[in-house]
């Protein structure tokens, strides 16, 4: 059985998390697996699995940031905002100028307000919007804030068929925890328009694990690797070294004094080097918020 960690995945197309991570509890001969962050189908690219003990970091690096390249297809709506959906309203796009497309680009950069896809998780009135939308009802689902810190055009490229002219805009994503790309796809769309979907998508970064780390299912088979949970703890949020005190008291979930390393969540280790806790920072004290070895 594979020891506590994370596993770095390169999903493959056509696969839902849940088959990744279904795969992977074979491979790691254990049933506590679980991701951090879904992607759907069609998407490839990073996805970070907690393994036994890592299961419980999986909540806090749901909440890091992440990157994305990315393909934009101008001039043709979905139900669904990408490839997988049902098309609607065809536009011909030849008039949208490449100045255009940066300039559509620039607005959806920064501190923005996004209404998630209607073929999304999100709760409404305790249904998930996807569900509703599966029986053919539109919900109403409200703007959210979101940060998208970089959103950079990589390609422009025009495909003409009988119909008029699609205009596909390869770009490259950083974003904020629950940044929907399918939706920057519409807006885009929407701001020039003519529409606009999603057509191709890859994860390239969750936090600190990159592609550069990701191992696909065929390799994980040959020889299964992980990245340790004191590794991965570290490599993930600021590090707080404690004393023998400190760790008895963190152990049994108590207190301890706060640092200047911000609230967090700061991963705490002992001074042989095990990594103890996930905690957090308050006005006058430090707590526990994830007790990886308990007393």
């Amino acid at each position: 059985m594979a020891e506590s960690g994370v596993v770095v995945i390169d999903k493959p197309a056509d696969w839902t998390s849940h088959d990744v991570v279904a795969k992977t509890r074979g491979l790691a001969r254990t049933r506590r697996v679980g991701h951090a962050g879904t992607l759907d189908p069609m998407a490839t690219g990073v996805l970070v699995l907690g393994i036994e003990k890592g299961t419980k970091l999986l909540g806090h690096l749901t909440l890091t940031e992440k990157a994305y390249d990315a393909t934009l297809r101008l001039g043709l709506t979905t139900n669904t905002d990408d490839a997988e959906g049902e098309p609607g309203e065809r536009v011909d796009a030849s008039g949208v100028t490449d100045e255009a497309v940066h300039e559509a680009v620039r607005a959806l950069t920064g501190e923005i307000m996004q209404v998630p896809p209607q073929v999304s998780a999100i709760k409404v009135d305790g249904v998930r919007a996807y569900k509703s939308a599966r029986k053919g009802q539109e919900v109403e689902l409200k703007a959210r804030p979101v940060t998208v810190s970089a959103f950079e055009v990589t390609g422009i490229r025009r495909v003409t068929d009988e119909a008029g002219t699609f205009v596909d805009v390869d770009a490259s994503v950083v974003c904020s925890s629950g940044t929907y790309i399918r939706s920057l796809a519409r807006d885009a769309g929407a701001a020039l328009g003519v529409g606009g979907h999603l057509t191709a998508l890859r994860r390239t970064r969750v936090g600190p694990y990159d592609l550069a780390q990701a191992r696909t299912l065929d390799q994980l088979a040959e020889e299964f690797t992980q990245v340790p949970l004191a590794e991965a703890v570290a490599a993930a949020f600021p590090s707080r070294a404690l004393t023998e005190e400190e760790t008895r008291r963190v152990r049994h979930g108590n207190r301890i004094d706060p640092t200047d390393q911000g609230r967090g969540p700061i991963g705490l280790f002992a001074p042989d080097g095990r990594v103890i806790a996930l905690a957090e920072n308050r006005r006058d004290h430090m707590k526990p918020l994830v007790v990886f070895e308990p007393a």
